[in-house]
């Protein structure tokens, strides 16, 4: 969950605070399904509306340390440890009037050296929001170079992907890596750092890293489709992005379930225009200048929302995504 809430101590910010209750819309009574809770700033806002809130997050230290804030609001707040996919089992404890998600990396897992997802502190190479399955430093190491090179080039846009790849082969041959910095200096030794161009050489890939090991865009269209399934009618679905392969999966589903988009290739016509949901508000939201200077993490952050109808959910057709036939670990994982 980038720019992930404000815990209480003044380093985790809530990006698009207001813009979020303001698209949910949550009131005294009604159940709220926070899909990524990190430092908990969402759901504190949505509890003092007099809301009940479900929150659920993948990283077992976010839950432990949201525990006080659950004594804090006993028997209106549930923490549950578990990916936002899962939603549908989440709503086995009570059908929700909105669900919010907050896609992407939490401001508190980055700031965590240990946690190895970013290289402006060195630590391990791990990225695991889980905390559990293959690490960064696993597909790094043991992943076949066409393969690293596929998940460069689509989920980190970066153009220098094969070039790293092959390095990243040569180097691991004699020594693996293991460490951040080690796989960020690497990088930029390769491709060279251009002044003109603020980012460090590395950031594409750390970002190709971290979706892939941790199944994002996946994990989202499985949450939409969930979130599709489980709100009540009326009920509302706001998303907010900070990536642009994240919003245009977003952007295509609520276009495709508003009957404004080309639909499922599969479907016939008429079942098409039997929208699954409205939208919220005239369109994209994003952060004001002012919001933006305040929080640097909130620059390219997007906000779309959805009101669900009494319509049934729509069959899933997931090749409205774009999404690449991207590896599994598993599957193409050197021995």
């Amino acid at each position: 969950m980038a720019g992930s809430p404000d815990a209480g101590d003044g380093r985790h910010v809530p990006v698009l605070l207001d813009e979020v209750i303001a698209a949910l819309q949550p009131e005294k009574g009604q159940l709220i399904i926070d899909g990524t809770f990190g430092a908990g700033g969402y759901t504190r806002r949505i509890l003092e509306t007099g809301a009940s809130v479900t929150a659920v997050d993948r990283d077992p230290s976010a839950i432990q340390a949201g525990r006080a804030m659950e004594k804090d609001y006993a028997g209106r707040l549930t923490l549950v440890q578990g990916t936002f996919s899962t939603l549908d089992q989440v709503a086995l404890l009570g059908v929700p009037d909105g669900i919010v998600l907050d896609i992407g990396v939490s401001s508190m897992q980055i700031d965590e050296a240990e946690r190895g997802f970013s290289f402006q502190k060195d630590g391990p190479l791990d990225m695991r929001m889980s905390s559990s399955g293959p690490s960064a430093a696993d597909v790094v190491n043991r992943l076949k170079i066409g393969d690293l090179a596929r998940i460069f080039n689509f989920l980190g846009e970066e153009r220098h992907a094969g070039r790293i790849a092959r390095m990243i082969d040569k180097r691991r041959a004699t020594e693996p890596f293991n460490r951040t910095r080690d796989l960020a200096n690497a990088i930029e030794a390769l491709v060279g750092r251009n002044p003109k161009v603020p980012i460090h050489p590395a950031t594409r890939v750390f970002q190709a890293l971290r979706i892939f090991v941790n199944d994002e865009l996946g994990e989202l269209v499985r949450a939409l489709h969930a979130a599709e399934r489980v709100l009540k009618p009326g009920g509302r679905l706001v998303v907010v992005t900070f990536h642009s392969l994240e919003d245009r999966i977003v952007k295509r589903f609520f276009s495709d379930r508003s009957g404004t988009g080309g639909g499922s290739r599969h479907l016939p016509q008429l079942e098409r225009r039997l929208a699954s949901f409205t939208p919220v508000g005239k369109g994209i939201v994003t952060p004001t200048e002012a919001e933006a200077a305040r929080n640097p993490r909130a620059r390219s952050a997007k906000l779309r929302g959805g009101i669900r109808t009494g319509n049934p959910p729509l069959a899933e057709d997931h090749s409205i995504y774009g999404l690449p036939n991207l590896p599994t670990f598993h599957e193409t994982a050197r021995s």
